[in-house]
């Protein structure tokens, strides 16, 4: 498919999600009329509308009458390297220049080195398929057929001004393009819009070309992540019909329909656009008309089914979610180069699994049942039968976190689960009731939580971890933020010992200080705690132990402690709900008629196995993973000493080096001087046999790009050993690339 096809196929395919898509009516949060002005790479513009591309006009007086039209306008222009005339900026008109990939490369960068000479303020270079596959000649166009990486780095290694890169179409590529050194990113495809715009970090700006025709298209492609969009048909059609003054009245009528599209929908400013105002038409509307009126046109006809596969751009924006992808290079990575030592999977060292003891444990259970005076039948129906949704194991459980953690909670306040990640989905469901509904997350933050909240289209708001830790006005000043906005911020999730992805641990204080603002400020905290009970020596108490106002949802999980195979997690959920007739219940018994249309109960069988584990330690999990837990404390130990060893202090100091120690748990977090992103990490495991996990892939909202994360648990001493060696080798040979 040749550019301008590809072109054209993205502007219908726009064009048609547009007339799918619907605004809501919404009241305004403050008065006045809507703001329409926009901020691009630190240029204010009177709109978030550039006028452009600008290619292929053949009047000579056609380009001077597009920029002088802009220019009135207080928008900006891109026009194209191709465009005959398109040298020096009209200075009351701001100019990109979109540029190519040229067969000659000294062409390319000529023309980026003379772009900042002649006015322009930022390039767009076009990039080509997806795939940066070598593409073919275009023969006697002196272009080639697409751009591919190289060209980008090249570009961006050859001129100083803003570089803004055409053409992304996934997440993937805009984390590649970010990577890569683009300031900025244009796609042309509205469907997967939402997930280039949640994987570009650091502020830089998304824009949307192509199918773009009316002020509602506008707000619409703000509310699904864009900042600006390009004009390029609606323009060019102005142009030919009516010359400067058309496009100057096209422009005009867009903005000001823009301007009645936020009236109508409530939205103040550009920069408040939300999904929240956007609605589906999935089928056309009919309109009788009026006697004595013309009869409607007829509706547009229904596109016929696709002859071939899925698109994926035609899926839930969640399955294009870059940590999907990000995961799974890690997981080619490691089956690439099976002769690397791994400090990537966060499981448990399976040595001290026998296989022998599940049957020991589900015996256990069954002989526990019949001695609490169930028949045979009794004990047949709960282990072949599905069992009730909130689990048949919840009084072994709130015995369990009784006797261990110090929380007291009725069995009816306990939900088990298929494990943890259930969890997650279930209380996220219930909590997020509308658009304006927000998580807070600690961050760096475990990708299990952002995930479910991304399958459920539940906004997070990230709230950072400070080098010293997490500070609890941090959380404060998000909330005041959030309220400020107009949004209302549900719940906060934490990790509060051995977190992960960075090891740290909250000390008490702080958590008596979450506490007291989750009671001031109506916000419910979600609590995960896997690393607690296999991590040595005494733990801080857990905050739903300290927690007296009800405002800790604690989530647990069986596969750190038990074994993973299991499957069995679980939420403690007290908190009282009441109904439209004055009835309270509790908040576990709204999880579980959501379980009920989810996974409908968790496995027999596996709860069976988990009892009998905890009813063999008589509740007391810190019993039962007493070795597991000094196994763990010794690889963490072993790990930062060997570190100490390979990368002495001073050092450190020199290459700019450093690492937490955390003191249990799996994981550990290493900051360097270059980006540790999935090119090093290739070369790591490629070059030097050691493979780790970029840190970046756990910032919701961007961050960690000089961070790895290592884990510790699941490797023995030896490999340990080997790998902190083989990782100080490649620390030191990537410091001096930079």
């Amino acid at each position: 498919m040749d550019f301008l096809a590809r072109a054209e196929n993205a502007s219908a395919a726009n064009r048609a999600a547009f007339d799918r898509a619907g605004l809501k009516q919404g009241a305004p949060s403050r008065s006045g009329p809507p703001d329409t002005a926009a901020k691009i790479l630190g240029r204010n513009w009177a709109a978030p509308l550039a006028v452009g591309p600008l290619a292929g006009l053949v009047r000579p007086d056609a380009l001077p009458a597009v920029l002088g039209a802009a220019g009135g306008a207080g928008l900006p222009a891109v026009v194209s390297a191709l465009t005959p005339g398109s040298g020096p900026a009209a200075p009351e008109t701001p100019l990109w220049l979109r540029t190519y990939a040229f067969e000659d490369d000294d062409t390319a960068r000529r023309i980026a080195a003379g772009a900042q000479d002649a006015g322009y303020t930022a390039l767009v270079l076009a990039l080509g398929p997806q795939t940066g596959a070598a593409p073919a000649p275009v023969t006697g166009s002196g272009l080639r057929a697409a751009a591919d990486w190289a060209d980008l780095e090249r570009l961006r290694a050859a001129c100083g001004l803003p570089l803004l890169v055409a053409g992304v179409r996934t997440a993937r590529d805009a984390v590649r393009a970010v990577d890569a050194g683009a300031d900025g990113l244009v796609t042309d495809r509205l469907a997967t819009l939402p997930a280039v715009a949640a994987a570009t970090t650091g502020g830089r700006p998304v824009l949307l070309e192509g199918g773009v025709r009316r002020g509602a298209d506008v707000l619409t492609a703000l509310a699904s992540g864009a900042d600006a969009v390009l004009l390029g048909r609606p323009v060019l059609d102005a142009l030919l019909t009516g010359g400067e003054a058309g496009v100057t009245a096209a422009l005009t009528g867009l903005v000001g329909e823009l301007t009645a599209a936020m009236a109508f929908t409530g939205t103040p400013t550009v920069t408040e656009a939300r999904p929240s105002v956007l609605r589906t038409a999935p089928h056309p509307v009919t309109v009788t008309p009026l006697p004595g009126t013309a009869p409607a046109p007829p509706p547009a006809p229904v596109p016929a089914a696709p002859d071939g596969p899925l698109r994926r751009a035609d899926l839930h924006a969640s399955v294009s979610d870059p940590v999907l992808d990000t995961m799974n290079f890690l997981n080619e990575i490691t089956h690439r180069y099976p002769d690397a030592i791994s400090f990537a999977p966060g499981r448990p060292y399976d040595g001290f699994f026998e296989t022998e003891r599940i049957f020991t444990y589900v015996r256990g259970y069954l002989d526990h049942l019949a001695a609490q005076g169930s028949t045979p039948q009794d004990i047949r129906t709960a282990m072949y039968q599905y069992g009730p949704t909130a689990g048949q194991i919840r009084e072994i459980v709130a015995d369990s976190l009784r006797a261990d953690e110090g929380i007291d909670v009725p069995p009816e306040s306990i939900v088990v689960t298929v494990g943890a990640q259930e969890a997650m989905l279930l209380v996220l469901r219930a909590l997020m009731a509308g658009p304006d509904d927000v998580l807070l997350a600690a961050s760096p933050c475990y990708v299990g939580i952002t995930g479910a909240a991304k399958l459920l289209d539940v906004p997070v708001t990230a709230v950072e971890e400070r080098a010293d830790g997490f500070r609890s006005a941090d959380l404060e000043a998000a909330i005041l933020r959030e309220h400020a906005r107009g949004r209302r911020p549900r719940a906060f999730y934490v990790i509060p010992d051995h977190s992960n992805p960075s090891g740290a641990t909250l000390d008490e204080a702080t958590r008596r200080e979450l506490l007291a603002l989750a009671e001031r400020y109506g916000v419910l905290i979600i609590e995960d705690s896997p690393y607690r009970r296999v991590s040595p020596g005494t733990p801080p108490p857990t905050l739903k132990s300290l927690d007296t106002s009800r405002s800790v949802v604690h989530l647990g999980s069986f596969a750190k402690t038990v074994f993973p195979g299991a499957r069995v997690g679980f939420a403690v959920a007290d908190q009282p709900v009441v109904d439209d007739e004055g009835r309270t219940g509790l908040l576990a018994a709204e999880l579980v008629k959501i379980k009920s249309m989810v996974t409908v109960n968790t496995s027999s069988l596996s709860q069976a196995a988990v009892a009998g584990a905890l009813l063999a330690a008589e509740g007391r999990l810190s019993v039962l993973n007493a070795d597991a837990a000094a196994y763990y404390g010794d690889a963490m130990r072993t790990t930062l000493r060997a570190l100490d060893a390979r990368i002495p202090a001073a050092r450190r100091a020199e290459l700019g080096v450093r690492w937490n120690e955390p003191a249990g748990g799996f994981f550990l977090s290493v900051h360097v001087p270059f980006r540790a992103d999935d090119a090093a990490l290739t070369r790591s495991a490629q070059d030097f046999g050691v493979i780790w996990t970029p840190m970046r892939y756990f910032y919701p909202q961007g961050g960690g790009q000089y961070a790895l994360r290592l884990s510790t648990s699941y490797l023995t001493t030896a490999e340990i050993e080997e790998g902190t060696a083989r990782l100080a080798r490649f620390i030191e040979a990537q410091s001096h690339r930079g």
